[in-house]
C-alpha cells in the first residue's frame, strides 16, 4: 500500500499544480491575451517534441528496434494519426449541421482526447516506475511534471483561442489531465497482468499529437506580419527546445 499511495500522491500533485498554473491565467484576462498566441505556438512545439523525442522512442525502446516492432509502432502512429483526421472531420460535420456551439473549433476537442491519452500514459508509466522502487518514482514523476504541467498550461491557451470560455476551458483542461491518476491507479493493479502490450498507447498518442501540431495548431500561428511570425517561430521552438530539456533531464 506504501508504494500504491506514493502513487496516488506523485500523479495528484501534478494534476494540481497543471490546474493551478492554469487558475492563474483564468485570473489573469490581460495576460492571458496578450500571450494567447505564443502559447498556442509553444503548444504546438511541445506536441511535435513530445511525440518525436518522448513517445515514439520510448515505444521503441519498450519494444524494440526490429524490422517487424518498427513497423507496428509506426502502424498505430498512423491509426492515431488517421483517427485524429476522421474523427475532427466527424466533429466538423457535426457543428456546420448544428446551431449549438458552432464557433468552436474541432482541434479544441481533438485536444482533450490526445492529451487524456497521454497523461493516462503518463499515470501507467509513474505507476511502472514505482513498481520498480519509490526513488526512481519519484524521479520519473518530477520529470513528467516538467513537461505536463507547461503543456496543460498551453493547453488552456488552445482551448481559448479555439473558442471555449475561460470556465469552460479550465473544467475541460482539468478533465484532460486528471487521467493521470486513472493511470497510476490502472498502472499499480494491472501492470503485472497486462504487461507491455498497453504501452502501444504511446505512438497512438504521437499519432495524435503530430496530427493536432501540424493540421490545426501550426496554421494558426502563420501570419503575414513579419515580426510576430518571428517570434511565434521562435516560442514554437522553445515549445521543442523545451522537450528536448527534459528529454535530457530524464536521461
Amino acid at each position: 500500500m506504501i508504494v500504491f499511495s506514493w502513487i496516488i500522491i506523485c500523479t495528484s500533485s501534478i494534476v494540481l499544480v497543471a490546474f493551478f498554473g492554469s487558475f492563474i491565467l483564468f485570473l489573469r484576462e490581460k495576460l492571458l491575451n496578450k500571450i494567447l498566441h505564443l502559447l498556442v505556438a509553444f503548444s504546438a512545439g511541445a506536441l511535435l517534441g513530445g511525440a518525436f523525442l518522448h513517445l515514439i522512442p520510448e515505444a521503441v525502446i519498450h519494444f524494440g528496434a526490429t524490422e517487424g516492432s518498427l513497423f507496428k509502432i509506426f502502424l498505430v502512429l498512423l491509426s492515431g494519426f488517421c483517427f485524429l483526421f476522421i474523427l475532427e472531420n466527424y466533429i466538423s460535420w457535426h457543428h456546420h449541421h448544428s446551431k449549438e456551439h458552432p464557433e468552436i473549433e474541432p482541434f479544441s476537442y481533438l485536444i482533450v482526447f490526445a492529451d487524456s491519452i497521454h497523461n493516462f500514459m503518463d499515470g501507467l508509466i509513474i505507476a511502472g516506475a514505482f513498481a520498480f522502487n519509490i526513488p526512481l518514482g519519484v524521479i520519473t514523476a518530477l520529470v513528467i511534471a516538467c513537461h505536463a504541467v507547461p503543456q496543460s498550461i498551453g493547453d488552456f491557451g488552445v482551448l481559448i483561442y479555439g473558442g471555449f470560455k475561460k470556465g469552460k476551458a479550465l473544467v475541460l483542461n482539468l478533465t484532460s489531465i486528471a487521467p493521470m491518476i486513472l493511470g497510476g491507479i490502472v498502472g499499480y493493479f494491472i501492470s503485472a497482468q497486462v504487461g507491455d502490450k498497453i504501452l502501444y498507447l504511446l505512438p497512438f498518442a504521437a499519432g495524435d499529437f503530430i496530427y493536432i501540431a501540424a493540421s490545426d495548431l501550426l496554421p494558426e500561428i502563420k501570419t503575414k506580419e513579419h515580426l510576430r511570425s518571428n517570434l511565434n517561430f521562435i516560442v514554437f521552438l522553445l515549445g521543442i527546445g523545451f522537450m528536448v530539456v527534459i528529454k535530457l533531464l530524464g536521461e
